[in-house]
This record gives structure tokens, C-alpha cells and sequence, in this order.
């Protein structure tokens, strides 16, 4: 199997979770709405832990400073919210549905801002980076994770850009 290049892996994990949103969104049966839930959290937790170790490490001084500091941004505030969705499996919470649909918001506009024309993997493919290279890492890391948090259950958010808050 030919090895995929770094933004190929990225977007097709975009596409991946788009289509579970999607399913989530039409989703009748009990249990299956947190099922989906928890497997676009999953998706979401692995991505967002390979693009802050690896990939978005990889584009500094190549990609525009600011647009890498929103993304650690937007990463942190779907991490609040994939915390929120994740403790409320059980299906108690009367705002678990509305919490998703504002998470796939922020993921779409996170992907948009990284697939755009000018975004940081069209400034990443620009650049001088070694994309098949970083592709690979980011496979192994993304392999390793899931099955890490498919056996252990997602870990707490490690937030980088904000201070931890109890309310």
C-alpha cells in the first residue's frame, strides 16, 4: 500500500467525521446517537492530539503564525466540548444533541480554515515540507492512539491555549 502524504491523511479524516456527523444528525434507535457520538469523539481526540504533536509542529515558520495559534485554539474549545459530550454519554443531558451539532459547527469551520484557498495545508504544500515523511508519522501516532483510547477511553483534554476552569 502506497504510504498517503500528511494533508492527504488529514483531509481524509475530515471526510470521515463530516460523514459521522452526518449519520449522527439522522440517527434513530436507542443508543446510537452516543454511539456515533462517541466515535466522532474519538476521530476527533486522535486528529486533533497528531496534528498538535506532528503536523502542526512540522509547519512552523512555514505556515502563518497566527492561522497555527488559531487552530490550537479551535482544538481547545472542541476539546471543552467533546469533555462535555463524552461525560454525558449516558444520554441524560437534555443539551447532548445541541452539543454536537455546535461541535460539528466548529469542526467545519476548523477544516475550512485548514482547506481553504490560502489555509495552512495549502501554505503547508507550499512550503519546504517533507509531507509524505510527516504523513507516515502521522499514521503511526494516529494508529497507536486509537488503539490506546479504544482500550483506555478517551483521556481528559489537555487544553494548550487556555487555563484549566471549574465552573
Amino acid at each position: 500500500m502506497a504510504s498517503k502524504d500528511a494533508i492527504t491523511l488529514l483531509k481524509e479524516d475530515h471526510r470521515a467525521v463530516e460523514k459521522l456527523f452526518k449519520e449522527f444528525e439522522s440517527a434513530k434507535g436507542e443508543g446510537r446517537k452516543q454511539k456515533l457520538a462517541h466515535e466522532i469523539c474519538l476521530e476527533l481526540s486522535v486528529h486533533a492530539e497528531i496534528e498538535e504533536t506532528i503536523f502542526y509542529p512540522a509547519c512552523e515558520g512555514t505556515v502563518d503564525e497566527e492561522e497555527l495559534k488559531e487552530g490550537y485554539v479551535e482544538h481547545d474549545a472542541a476539546k471543552l466540548l467533546i469533555a462535555e459530550i463524552v461525560a454525558n454519554e449516558g444520554g441524560d443531558d437534555e443539551f447532548f444533541d445541541t452539543k454536537v451539532k455546535v461541535l460539528q459547527e466548529e469542526i467545519e469551520h476548523h477544516v475550512e480554515e485548514e482547506e481553504g484557498p490560502g489555509g495552512i495545508f495549502s501554505q503547508a504544500r507550499k512550503g519546504d515540507l517533507d509531507i509524505q515523511a510527516i504523513g507516515e508519522q502521522l499514521l503511526a501516532k494516529k494508529k497507536e492512539l486509537t488503539e490506546r483510547f479504544k482500550s483506555e477511553g478517551l483521556p481528559q483534554p489537555k487544553l494548550k491555549t487556555m487555563d484549566e476552569v471549574s465552573v
